[in-house]
């Protein structure tokens, strides 16, 4: 039985970072947060358990770079959903959960996948973390044979809300947030997954979010962090 790839991340996100360079990521600059020792170790990530299918050889954490350039506009972005107009962080933070985890080999290329997933992003260069969401990408050997399996998945989020320790960050020191304006937002969810001859699962989801919203503007999204449930 052919296994299949449970989401666009060939590995944990961030493992192999300073612990400096995780929090400033995701806290930004909500400076309170940074010194709450229980973010620390939030932000530190886990092994999320992704498979890939049995045709395709396990990729190097380094196969995707981070520095890789998000593709131009004109490539299109296929099956990606465009980014919502939402003001509401959880809300926002939902939305883009379920675009991360869904996609569609059989009608969307990598650079389209990723041409998609970079209109989420915030314009302001400063707070986005564009090598968190080339992460959940697989190189294009590896989504080259997903395509080959018409390997295709659709994701639902079905729970936000904001991280106890953000809260307590937030309660602590409530005019921090008015720097960035970014928020930290837990999502948990499913994903649907099929691919060639019938074959289809699903499984549990969850990831947390770092998403910008300042007053009068729309969300984006800021980085994609570690999963975390609490």
């Amino acid at each position: 039985m052919q296994k299949r790839f449970s989401s666009l991340s060939l590995s944990s996100y961030g493992a192999g970072w300073s612990g400096n360079r995780r929090i400033a990521i995701v806290a930004a600059t909500v400076a309170v947060l940074l010194a709450v020792a229980t973010v620390v170790a939030w932000l530190s990530g886990s092994n999320n358990g992704h498979r890939v299918p049995d045709t395709a050889a396990p990729a190097p954490a380094s196969s995707t770079s981070s520095s890789e350039a998000a593709p131009k506009p004109a490539a299109g972005s296929g099956s990606v959903p465009h980014p919502p107009r939402i003001a509401e962080p959880v809300a926002y933070a939902k939305a883009a959960a379920q675009m991360l985890w869904s996609y569609d080999t059989r009608t969307t290329s990598r650079d389209q996948q990723l041409a998609g997933m970079r209109a989420w992003m915030t314009s302001e260069t400063k707070y986005a973390d564009w090598a968190s969401v080339v992460g959940q990408v697989p190189d294009p050997v590896l989504w080259s044979r997903l395509a080959d399996q018409d390997q295709n998945a659709t994701g639902t989020a079905l729970e936000g809300h904001y991280p106890g320790a953000f809260k307590q960050a937030l309660t602590e020191e409530p005019s921090a947030i008015t720097k960035a304006y970014i928020y930290v937002v837990t999502v948990n969810g499913k994903q649907q997954i099929a691919w060639k001859n019938g074959g289809a699962g699903a499984e549990a989801r969850a990831v947390t979010l770092a998403v910008q919203c300042r007053p009068s503007h729309d969300c984006s999204l800021a980085a994609i962090a570690p999963s975390v449930t609490q």
